[in-house]
């Protein structure tokens, strides 16, 4: 009895002391992709995560959508698809998408760039861009009541369009206001993860012959330049997506789609708040890849990006890779720990990572 209670100490003490012991956590080798939808004609790079069922909805490229229900209450798998956005004349191409506890809000891309309030099947424009260079490439809320977009330059630098009113209205950040654009200098529209948010920290990844980081401390009311080491100086060059774990921890990952082998400079990390950037597993796959994001509950370790060619992953903070699937994606978005929603050219699928 003496021991057991000697050794009861001691684990306690292991798990309390100022070593913060952990046990090990389970690494990721597998992932198991079951298709939900399957279409030809379906194109998606813009979804969201519907907290209160679990559930995916999302917007296509011929303007779209479409609301996939699997909520723990409800085992039944509901298709709802699709639903017109836009039956006007105007065919609306949509890559953005952000989800609020009240709404959600889909952008498209060129010009009249338009977005939407969308809430079951009705829509209501709320902005509209009709700038012959117009083109918008992500989308995001830091809140319920404050949000922002953003998209290529239409004069010296990027546009980038805000909300403090829930989304009711948008107003465009003067160019005197943030840093100038380089020659150059876009975004891409390829996963809708060209934003970050932690908090009232927000950054922006930029791409083509220049790549860089857009960082905003104050939920985009000032903003600054950081530059990066990955691979640009090629209009289809640069940062296609990037997500933060918290306000230090950053991983942005790209390359160029035309070179969807080449695995050099293409993935980059940051420790500093997205100030100064590492390249990392440089001429180790994967190569090209057009959407990354952190596991929740990984300590910042675990890292799936995916691609048109396929599904990686990362144990170690971005350092080795494992593919785990040729399965093509444009995006995708952690329901959990371990389930995750993609989609991409014809699929909108859910994977278990194991």
């Amino acid at each position: 009895m003496k021991n057991m209670s000697l050794i009861v100490l001691v684990l306690l003490s292991l798990l309390s002391c100022g070593n913060h012991y952990q046990l090990p956590e389970k690494q990721f080798s597998t992932v198991v992709v079951r298709h939900l939808l399957v279409d030809s004609l379906l194109n998606v790079r813009a979804l969201e995560i519907v907290k209160e069922n679990n559930g995916v909805f999302f917007l296509t490229s011929d303007g779209k959508a479409g609301h996939i229900y699997n909520s723990d209450t409800d085992k039944r798998l509901n298709i709802v698809y699709p639903i017109a956005v836009a039956p006007d004349s105007i065919k609306n191409n949509f890559r953005s998408l952000a989800v609020t506890s009240k709404n959600g809000f889909g952008l498209s891309i060129e010009s009249p760039a338009r977005l939407y309030e969308v809430k079951n099947d009705e829509k209501r424009l709320v902005y509209q861009e009709n700038h012959s260079k117009a083109f918008y490439d992500a989308l995001d809320f830091w809140n319920d009541q404050e949000g922002v977009a953003i998209g290529d330059p239409t004069n010296t630098c990027l546009s980038i369009i805000v909300t403090r009113d829930g989304g009711n209205s948008w107003s465009k950040i003067p160019c005197e206001n943030l840093p100038k654009a380089k020659e150059g200098e876009a975004a891409f529209a390829a996963s809708d993860t060209n934003i970050s948010i932690v908090g009232k920290h927000t950054w922006v990844a930029t791409g083509g012959k220049s790549s860089r980081i857009l960082y905003s401390p104050d939920k985009g009311k000032t903003w600054q330049a950081f530059e990066t080491p990955i691979i640009q100086g090629a209009e289809t060059t640069g940062m296609y997506s990037i997500d933060f774990y918290d306000a230090q921890h950053g991983f942005a990952i790209g390359g160029d789609y035309t070179k969807p082998e080449a695995n050099v400079a293409n993935k980059i990390r940051t420790s500093d708040g997205g100030k100064t950037w590492q390249v990392v597993a440089s001429g180790a796959n994967p190569g090209y890849r057009s959407c990354v994001q952190y596991v929740p509950q990984s300590n910042g370790k675990k890292l799936v990006a995916v691609g048109f060619k396929g599904i990686d992953i990362s144990n170690d903070a971005g350092d080795t890779w494992k593919h785990v699937s040729d399965d093509g994606f444009y995006t995708i978005r952690f329901v959990s720990d371990s389930i995750a929603y993609a989609a991409g050219a014809g699929r909108v699928s859910k994977l278990h990572f194991k």
